[in-house]
């Protein structure tokens, strides 16, 4: 068995005296581990670290088999984002978000997302919107995918600015004011294009929104606390954009 895709570094851990085992999300091939021998060396180190993009040569005997990688590296952006918080934190998140996925499920578009993001992490205005979407593309890869696209009550498409906590459906003004105090706020980049940068007041309820459905459809089934790396990512975003007392 052998492949090679393109892919982003998620973690490693360490195998033996010298290997590692590398976490790699890829294009085509979904989340995917490998053995990289001589990982640890000097010079492989820098490679294998998160956030970094490198092409990946996967072979096994077998397609189960964990199998080794061999790794080249394309764009080291890891060393970039040593002096961010946001971006350290950030990057924790990502990858343990990313784990919720099966492992060698191919995600294409999650992919994608994960390098846009990457591009964007050492900018908080820019990565703080783009963590929410994120957050909102993997429950929806898991099958709890939001739809904000038009009114759940009247089928309109204009001043969307509330989310039911029932269906998981956007509410338009009109249709929620009376059920408001129930209902959770729709930032206006999740119900648009992200053509301004949003204030904190609407990345805390886009926060406030994604932790409300994870909690409910991912980590309170399977019995898991919310991971501390999303709580440090937020108070990093928090520091950065939330206004003086």
């Amino acid at each position: 068995m052998e492949w090679r895709d393109a892919g982003i570094v998620l973690g490693l851990r360490r195998h033996g005296e010298n290997a590692v085992v590398l976490e790699i999300m890829t294009r085509a091939h979904g989340r995917h581990l490998g053995v990289v021998r001589n990982g640890r060396s000097r010079t492989m180190q820098p490679v294998l670290q998160p956030g970094n993009h490198v092409d990946a040569l996967w072979r096994a005997r077998l397609e189960e088999h964990l199998g080794e990688w061999k790794i080249e590296p394309v764009d080291l952006r890891a060393a970039t984002y040593m002096h961010s918080s946001v971006a350290l934190f950030g990057l924790n998140h990502l990858a343990q978000l990313t784990r919720l996925l099966p492992e060698r499920d191919p995600h294409p578009a999650i992919f994608e997302a994960l390098a846009v993001i990457g591009e964007n992490l050492t900018e908080a205005p820019l990565a703080a919107p783009l963590l929410i979407r994120y957050e909102l593309a993997i429950l929806a890869e898991l099958g709890f995918g939001l739809d904000l696209s038009e009114c759940a009550a009247t089928g309109a498409q204009n001043e969307l600015i509330y989310v039911s906590p029932k269906s998981g459906r956007a509410v338009s003004r009109v249709a929620g004011e009376p059920w408001r105090e129930r209902l959770f706020r729709l930032p206006a980049f999740l119900s648009g294009s992200l053509s301004c940068v949003p204030d904190w007041a609407e990345i805390e309820a886009g926060f406030a929104l994604t932790a409300y459905f994870f909690e409910r459809h991912v980590y309170g089934p399977r019995g898991m606390p919310p991971p501390e790396a999303r709580g440090a990512c937020i108070a990093a975003l928090r520091r950065d954009l939330s206004p003086p007392a």
